[in-house]
């Protein structure tokens, strides 16, 4: 809701509406103007922020808002706190993983609120995975490889139905880290995460997982054969194969809810 605009009418009919922006609470401002040091690079990673006393004098707020204030950026691992005579608040870069969980649970409670469609999920899924496709393919090594080929099972059907999702999350991962483009991988896992956590709700059986060990194979073929138009054109070809799945289990999972 941060930043939220609100047209209200000004002076009566006629007149331009004025853009209203909903005011931060006072914790939400010191996090931010935080966050912006970090990103900034005013606050370095490793340095040690001032006291909450210091904070609280310098902000013009209470202690408690100083702490709601930590607590928030601690949660978006921006600072981590330590205890004892050492302790206090450092500056904390997130890694990789954690900027594409807190992104997963923000597209999750948008999902939930039904502000993102399946179709938006889908499209994106094609905008990142198969450049990523293909970028692997140009740029992968012998180790991308091995652990792509790791993430296909060899017996998928002696596999319970956890672990079938488990590799083929895995695969996906694996493929997008192969691409060599950090932003892919914080763009792509969360989307992807989303998505299966909803296909792994429903009853789906071993024709899906057979389809879906079948498809990687094929991709992770391409990769291996450094042909990036093929990789893609598989990818592309996976994703529509899954696209009839999801809508079956998207539209199952809305009637129930209505």
């Amino acid at each position: 809701m941060s930043g939220e605009q609100i047209e209200v009418a000004k002076g009566g009919v006629g007149s331009p509406p004025v853009q209203v922006r909903r005011v931060l609470k006072a914790y939400e401002q010191v996090a931010e103007q935080l966050r912006e040091a970090i990103a900034k690079g005013e606050l370095k990673p490793g340095e040690r922020l001032p006291t909450e006393v210091t904070l609280a004098k310098d902000f013009g707020v209470g202690r408690t808002t100083i702490r709601e204030a930590l607590r928030a950026l601690t949660a978006q691992n921006f600072i981590r706190t330590a205890k004892g005579t050492n302790g206090g608040s450092f500056v904390n870069l997130p890694t990789i993983d954690h900027i594409s969980e807190f992104l997963g649970a923000s597209i999750n409670l948008l999902t939930e609120a039904r502000d993102v469609s399946l179709e938006e999920f889908l499209e994106a899924r094609e905008l990142l995975e198969i450049p990523a496709a293909r970028l692997a393919a140009e740029r992968h090594d012998a180790e991308d490889l091995e652990q792509l080929r790791a993430t296909i099972p060899t017996e998928p059907f002696d596999l319970d139905t956890t672990a079938q999702f488990g590799y083929n999350e895995r695969f996906h991962t694996v493929l997008v880290e192969a691409s060599g483009n950090s932003l892919l991988v914080i763009g792509a896992q969360p989307i992807f995460t989303v998505l299966q956590t909803n296909l792994a709700r429903s009853s789906l059986g071993q024709e899906f997982h057979g389809m879906v060990n079948h498809d990687h194979v094929r991709i992770a073929d391409a990769v291996a054969a450094g042909d990036p138009d093929a990789a893609a054109e598989e990818m592309h070809r996976h994703l529509e194969e899954l696209r009839g799945y999801y809508e079956r289990v998207w539209r199952h999972r809305h009637a129930i809810e209505d």
